[in-house]
This record gives C-alpha cells, sequence and structure tokens, in this order.
C-alpha cells in the first residue's frame, strides 16, 4: 500500500482517429518525473501547453470526458487515464498531437498493451494515495444511479448496470485485484451504443471517428433494409450491415458476456483518475456513466479536502 511511485521505463505511441473529432491523433506516453501525477500535453500548439488530469478541469461529459486548461482542449481521455490508472502507473505525461485521443479499438487494450511494454521503473518519493476512512455516497434519484466509497485493503470496483434488452439486461463486474485483473479482465471491454442514439449523436457533431471496428452498436430498434443502407452513407462503410442474431448490428461478437457493464467500468476507472492521486477503497456503482462519475469525484474530492492537501503539502 506504501510503495514509492513508478513511472514508465521508455516512450511508447499508438495512432488512430478520434471518436468524436474524427481527427488523425497519435498519443504517446513519457517517462515523467516524481510527484507530476498525470498529464496531458498538446504538442501540435505553440509552446506544447500541458493539461493536467484534474476534476477541476473538466468542461464536457457529452459521451466522454473532456478537459481544458487555459484555453486548450482535450477530448475523451477516460480510456487512456483508465489504462494509467488501472495499471497503477503514478507518473506519465501523455503526449497528444491533435486535440483528441485515438479511440483505437473502443477499448484501452492498446493503451496497456503499449504502457506494459514500456515497462514501469520505481522512482524514490513514497506513493500518494488518499485511504478511504469513511464511505462518500453519491446518488441520482431521478436517473436511478449510485456510486459509493467504502473503506478496502486495496482499490476495488463493483458496477451493475441494467437495460431493458435481450441482448444486454442485468450485468454486473466486480474487479478486486486491479493490478494483476485489469489489463486482461476490463481493458478489451470496447465502447458501445445504441442504434436509436446514432443519429442524435451524429447530429450534435459527435462520433465523427465512430464505426463498427471501434464501437459495439446495439440493436434496441426494429430497422429494415433502407434504414440499414442509409447507416451505411451515414459511416460511409462498404460492407453489407445485417441485424444479427445477438442483438449486435452485424453480429459483433462480444469479447466477454458482459462486455458493456466492464466497458462502464473502464470508463469509471479512468474519471477516477481525475481526483489527482489513487484511491484505496470499494467503489461500487449502479447505472453511472461520466456525468456521474464526475460528480462522484467532485464530491469525493471537497469531503477529503483536507486529507488531500496534507498530500501534496510538502511539495
Amino acid at each position: 500500500m506504501h510503495r514509492r511511485q513508478r513511472t514508465i521505463r521508455k516512450s511508447k505511441s499508438c495512432k488512430g482517429v478520434g471518436l468524436h473529432t474524427g481527427v488523425d491523433s497519435v498519443i504517446t506516453f513519457h517517462p515523467a518525473p516524481e510527484n507530476y501525477g498525470i498529464r496531458f500535453v498538446r504538442s501540435d500548439i505553440k509552446d506544447s501547453p500541458e493539461i493536467k488530469a484534474d476534476i477541476d478541469h473538466v468542461v464536457d461529459i457529452s459521451r466522454g470526458t473532456t478537459i481544458e486548461q487555459n484555453d486548450v482542449r482535450i477530448h475523451t481521455v477516460e480510456h487512456a487515464l483508465a489504462a494509467v490508472n488501472g495499471l497503477r502507473i503514478d507518473n506519465v505525461m501523455i503526449e497528444l498531437n491533435n486535440k483528441e485521443t485515438p479511440v483505437m479499438d473502443g477499448s484501452a487494450k492498446d493503451f496497456v498493451d503499449a504502457l506494459s511494454d514500456a515497462g514501469t521503473v520505481k522512482q524514490e518519493s513514497k506513493r500518494k494515495v488518499l485511504e478511504i476512512t469513511r464511505a462518500v455516497n453519491y446518488t441520482d434519484y431521478y436517473r436511478d444511479i449510485d456510486i459509493h466509497v467504502i473503506p478496502s485493503d486495496h482499490f476495488r470496483v463493483t458496477f451493475l448496470v441494467e437495460y431493458p434488452l435481450p441482448a444486454l439486461g442485468t450485468q454486473y463486474e466486480a474487479i478486486y485485484n486491479m493490478e494483476e485483473d485489469f489489463a486482461v479482465e476490463v481493458a478489451p471491454a470496447r465502447t458501445f451504443c445504441f442504434l436509436s442514439e446514432i443519429e442524435m449523436l451524429k447530429e450534435q457533431g459527435l462520433i465523427k471517428g465512430g464505426g463498427l471496428d471501434n464501437a459495439l452498436v446495439i440493436v434496441d430498434k426494429k430497422i429494415d433494409q433502407i434504414e440499414m443502407n442509409r447507416l451505411r452513407n451515414l459511416f460511409g462503410i462498404e460492407e453489407a450491415i445485417v441485424n444479427g442474431s445477438n442483438g449486435l448490428l452485424n453480429g459483433k461478437l462480444l469479447r466477454f458476456k458482459n462486455e458493456p457493464v466492464r466497458h462502464k467500468t473502464l470508463d469509471l476507472i479512468g474519471d477516477l483518475a481525475l481526483l489527482g492521486v489513487p484511491i484505496i477503497g470499494h467503489v461500487t456503482a449502479a447505472r453511472a456513466g461520466h456525468a456521474s462519475n464526475v460528480e462522484f469525484v467532485k464530491k469525493l474530492k471537497k469531503v477529503y479536502a483536507k486529507e488531500l492537501e496534507e498530500l501534496w503539502k510538502d511539495d
């Protein structure tokens, strides 16, 4: 629990397209000094400004978490943050040459593979962690969302989702050993959306880089051939689109039977990194998403303000 801080041994990059902005993007994870934390750098902007991964810098949660500092913005940071947080890396500089992280295959697997290949190195300073000693609860009664954290000897996450669809239903995931299980049990889980949401998301200027190769599309309404052709044109897809018998567009095979709730767990782990330090505690969530994750972290930061200040007072 009180081990030394660690960073990565060497720099590693991933290249892809931004899910919502559609921009070509290269993300590079770099080693960082002690007490640096997690920071993003926009190398495509003059003087390469930094953006600290901090809950106070969240400016948008439209289908992802967007941060901004000094008028410099980065979209969809949660998968990169989840990879760093899930692997328990304390200090890392995340360089981007554009305004959004690449979506890759819709999961954090490529980021985890890059960080694992980079390796880790121990640093001299002790790791800064927030030990949960009293419960913090967040509830949204209107949307039936709950997120809680209670004391535990390790960082653990339990997540529950409920959907009125045969393809999803009620799903549950529990991760009790993050360092051993995250890379295998959580990181490969891909992002998903409902077919009924696609046109709305397009109209909102989102998912410009979205496609069947980087997201699971859950069929939640009846579609005919005319609509299938319209979807092909909407996404510029050459191959045929079919309504899969498993409830997923084109019958995409799931990596896990409960892949959607595992991806929700992935998002939560990424959003929790915005606290600025890792926590030692058991987080339980029901039906949560980015908006509620952010509100929960804000409450956690407020409740533990004195403890967080104490962690950083000597730096």
